[in-house]
């Protein structure tokens, strides 16, 4: 029997990997001759570059660049083999990097996030994934633009200081991409975005994101109007348009400026991860693919990388077990929707903290569990 384990991270407890070393022990002591196959998946977001090391392999690079309010911080990002990047964009320019009482929506930059880019190129890679859930910006990828050799002028044609935020984005009066990075144009840029948010409007990246990364009522206004006037600009540097682009408006507009200024080209993250993590190549032969997170609900099905692992399974008429932290009293409409069964990890009431503390105990044993299910649903068909 083969089974390949496919887990998304456990948030807040375990990564995908360790999530699927977890399941495998569990499975491994009941069903110890079966073959198992670890594939750790991600959406785009938060653990895409510790998931893909794992199941393609590869070394993990640390750069310092700027943060996104221009300090240092070193980012961590993976250099995967045949010539394949793979960059969070949320190490570099994401919110957990700056506390909530120092937040500054106006004037927080993705220009640490170009960076990365720049330092994937110095390694030659040929492909770049880059995940851009998390920003702390809403920049409308302004900065990213400037560490990529772009230059923002302002009526009176002098460059704008690097690392500019969205709130200064009104003074960019013209656009020099004459000293844009020409190795841009030798490599293929896909962005893991999974909200079709335009760049403007009531849907927008400031109105809808905003908020969250600290942007008063008021700053809402400012941002929006100033990411319209910017959008003008960078479609017209580009020649397409850019203010309603299906997820443009993703990590505060830096979907739109990629597309811009980098020539990248925005994808579902969920099948693209696990299109780089050779799912569907472990797949093959396989008996049973066991997928999961930390919680399982009506939601999932909508996108979610354990849905993404299902509808691929089904492809291949492979079954899949739907293994979860937690299960909302919802979750089995899932069960029409490519999962052949639901299982939660903890078979005990406890407290939240408590699950996340002991997670990888709850998922091994919950693992173990499923295994003995396995064994009975064989001697049931045959009887």
């Amino acid at each position: 029997m083969k089974i390949v384990i496919a887990p998304d991270s456990f948030k807040g407890s375990l990564s995908a990997l360790r999530a699927a070393r977890a399941i495998a022990r569990g499975l491994r002591r009941v069903l110890p001759a079966a073959h198992y196959q670890l594939v750790p998946v991600a959406d785009g977001g938060e653990g895409t570059v510790d998931a893909l090391l794992a199941a393609v392999g590869g070394r993990r690079i640390t750069t310092t660049v700027c943060g996104p309010l221009g300090e240092p911080v070193a980012a961590r990002w993976g250099l995967l083999r045949e010539g394949m990047a793979v960059i969070e964009m949320a190490a570099a320019s994401g919110l957990t990097l700056v506390s909530p009482t120092r937040r500054r929506p106006l004037g927080a930059s993705t220009f640490g996030t170009g960076e990365l880019i720049s330092a994937a190129l110095d390694r030659g890679v040929r492909q770049i994934l880059l995940g851009i859930g998390g920003s702390a910006s809403t920049d409308g990828g302004a900065g990213m633009a400037q560490a990529l050799g772009v230059r923002l002028l302002d009526a009176r044609g002098r460059p704008l200081r690097p690392g500019i935020g969205g709130g200064t984005l009104q003074r960019v009066a013209r656009i020099d991409g004459a000293g844009l990075d020409p190795r841009l144009a030798t490599v293929e840029l896909l962005v893991a975005c999974d909200v079709n948010n335009p760049l403007v409007g009531p849907r927008g990246a400031a109105a809808v994101y905003g908020p969250q990364k600290g942007a008063t009522p008021a700053d809402v206004q400012v941002l929006d109007a100033n990411l319209r006037h910017f959008g003008r600009l960078a479609g017209a540097f580009c020649g397409q348009p850019l203010l309603r682009l299906p997820g443009g408006g993703a990590a505060g507009g830096l979907g739109a400026g990629l597309l811009a200024f980098a020539g990248a080209r925005l994808v579902a993250g969920g099948p693209t991860v696990l299109a780089w993590a050779g799912l569907e190549r472990a797949l093959a032969g396989a008996d049973l693919v066991i997928t999961g997170e930390g919680r399982l609900d009506s939601q999932t099905r909508f996108g979610k990388t354990p849905a993404s692992v299902a509808a691929l399974a089904a492809r291949y008429g492979v079954p899949v077990l739907g293994l979860a932290g937690s299960l909302s009293d919802d979750a089995n409409v899932n069960l029409k929707h490519g999962f052949a069964a639901l299982s939660a990890s903890v078979a005990r009431p406890m407290s939240e903290a408590e699950a996340m503390r002991d997670a990888g105990r709850q998922l091994s044993r919950a693992a173990e569990r499923l295994a003995h299910s396995l064994l009975l649903g064989q001697r049931l068909r045959l009887a």
